[in-house]
């Protein structure tokens, strides 16, 4: 392709709309531009790349068996009653009327849609396992949509779903989905990990998130520095070895602490580490239930975890008041001793004696206290937030760090919550009625690109690993007006297309300067600048975009030396 030719602009300023690298670099780099907020066109650069993850996504799908197929973004709202989801999901489903008053959403995810397809025309258990997937436009309509292709709207995604007869298909329906997601992301270039995850609002028993590394990354993650142990912060397991509650050394006693109510503050007066207090969390389930966590003071509350060990869909922090009421004290003063609401405590704070709380008083902690003498916990439990240290839950000897990460992918076991719920059954080898096990994987195309230059920018611009590259190669002729200067590059740029290589020709008649700053912003992982000076010496200069490494070619071996490198940057 001839710059010249293409339809690329780029921009020196930075939008003042985007925020993070991706979003910034992809409209600087004429990848993509807003139409609404969360809502992108696809400019043919960016168009390039996009399509690159999507055959890549597609030949590793075909690989592990699953079947392509395409379903309707436009979705009968009745299919979504029959779920249960319709009122569930929440205002992030557009819902809407045809001229009839008939009600459809547009499909956030096709678990309903691809039900109705398999009970209406899988009957036997010989027509399973089955495994279909898609790569189709979704919408969700996100109270803040942000980031560009981080966090859009409307958005491209791959989803699959199998269908089993019994738990030992479906397990293997799912790792062969997780295989070829590690395969997806390798093939990218992208550093990742596959963590254990919570399955938030579409169900299930057990899901990972796949993970692309980036301190700019949403989500916080933890893995093992021993083992292949990995899982968001708000999965990840503790370990807990039974202790015996230590003895008290000290005698309750109350102290002074005015105007002082963080761990930060009260851990400062007290001239004590923030581990040697319990803070004490009044808290309220979707439910109308006040109770009250204890965690040591320098841990923090996992709610989904809290959720799961109350069987609740929701926690929240109580409002003051309720605070006030249930302790007589405003918040920042909460502690245990006298409380009258249900007390639950995280496991770690078994271990601990003769530390400090409030004093449910205002301007008032207490000293010495210690969990059975002085109070009394009705429900021990896993309920903090796993922390870069804490001892691996899988090996001996392993312990966590700590990553930011950026969801890319999420594969999840569903057993029958959507099959049942439909009524999709099959007739197994005796006759009777089977409800299929489903699972479902989902890979965001455009969210992973983005990641992708999250993980892979400078201070110029983007550093594409070849697989996402939109080219592979840019032949930059320093003045195309020249003969010698314009043959040559000429005759690269068709050498490299006779040898397969994707290449963009930069034959534009500008500066040199300014070029080479358009190329550094699109990042093609490989240039070739053809000037005076080289073909003189009958040489063109190799320029790698990762490390920016210069060599000096021999022109009639440029065009096979380069096909190669990109040959070997694939494999």
């Amino acid at each position: 392709m001839r710059y010249s030719q293409y339809f690329l602009i780029t921009t020196k300023e930075t939008p003042a709309e985007a925020e993070t690298v991706s979003h910034q670099l992809m409209l600087r780099a004429g990848m993509i531009r807003k139409v609404a907020t969360g809502i992108y066109n696809y400019l043919p650069l960016g168009l390039r790349s996009i399509r690159k993850m999507e055959q890549i996504v597609r030949e590793e799908m075909d690989r592990s068996g699953a079947i392509e197929l395409h379903m309707p973004m436009v979705v009968p709202g009745e299919l979504w009653r029959e779920s249960g989801r319709w009122e569930k999901y929440g205002k992030e489903l557009l819902r809407f009327k045809d001229r009839k008053d008939a009600e459809f959403c547009l499909g956030p995810t096709h678990e309903e849609v691809v039900t109705d397809i398999i009970r209406n025309l899988v009957r036997s258990y010989r027509q399973l396992p089955l495994n279909v997937y898609q790569i189709q436009t979704k919408f969700r309509d996100e109270i803040r949509p942000r980031f560009g292709l981080m966090r859009g709207r409307e958005f491209i995604m791959k989803d699959a779903y199998s269908f089993d007869m019994d738990d030992t298909g479906a397990n293997l329906a799912y790792q062969k989905m997780y295989d070829a997601y590690c395969r997806i992301f390798e093939r990218c270039g992208l550093k990742f990990r596959a963590v254990e995850a919570d399955s938030g609002a579409i169900g299930g028993s057990s899901s990972h998130e796949f993970m692309v590394l980036a301190e700019s990354g949403e989500d916080a993650i933890v893995s093992c520095d021993s083992c292949h142990y990995a899982a968001n912060v708000e999965k990840a397991e503790l370990l807990f070895r039974e202790v015996g509650t230590p003895q008290p050394s000290e005698e309750l006693r109350k102290v002074a602490t005015p105007d002082q109510r963080t761990i930060e503050e009260v851990a400062a007066f007290l001239n004590i580490p923030p581990a040697r207090l319990v803070k004490t969390l009044v808290v309220r389930t979707d439910a109308g239930e006040v109770l009250a966590v204890l965690l040591r003071g320098d841990r923090e509350l996992n709610e989904i975890k809290l959720c799961h060990v109350l069987n609740c869909n929701a926690v929240e922090m109580a409002p003051e008041e309720v605070v006030r009421e249930v302790t007589g004290a405003p918040p920042g003063f909460a502690g245990p001793v006298g409380l009258k609401v249900k007390i639950l405590a995280d496991n770690e704070v078994r271990g601990l004696a003769d530390f400090v709380t409030g004093a449910n008083e205002e301007g008032f902690h207490l000293m010495g206290v210690n969990n059975g003498r002085d109070f009394s916990v009705a429900q021990w439990g896993d309920l903090r937030i796993a922390s870069a240290g804490d001892p691996c839950p899988r090996c001996e000897g392993g312990h966590l760090e700590m990553w930011r990460g950026i969801e890319v992918g999420h594969v999840f076991k569903l057993g029958t919550k959507y099959s049942a719920a439909l009524k999709a059954t099959v007739l197994d080898e005796n006759g009777e009625s089977v409800t299929p096990i489903m699972g479902c994987y989902g890979i965001g195309i455009g969210r992973t690109v983005a990641a992708a230059i999250e993980q892979n920018h400078d201070e110029n611009g983007i550093v594409w690993p070849m697989a996402l590259a939109p080219f592979q190669v840019l032949v930059t002729a320093i003045n195309p007006n020249q003969e010698n200067i314009r043959t040559a590059a000429e005759q690269l740029y068709a050498d490299l297309q006779a040898a397969g290589i994707e290449v963009l020709y930069d034959d534009r008649d500008e500066r040199p300067g300014s070029k080479f700053k358009d190329a550094d912003l699109i990042g093609i992982p490989l240039r070739i600048t053809v000037g005076d000076r080289g073909l003189k010496n009958g040489e063109v200069e190799l320029l790698e975009r990762r490390g920016g490494v210069k060599t000096m070619l021999p022109v009639a071996g440029a065009a096979s030396r380069v096909a190669e490198m990109v040959r070997e940057a694939l494999r």
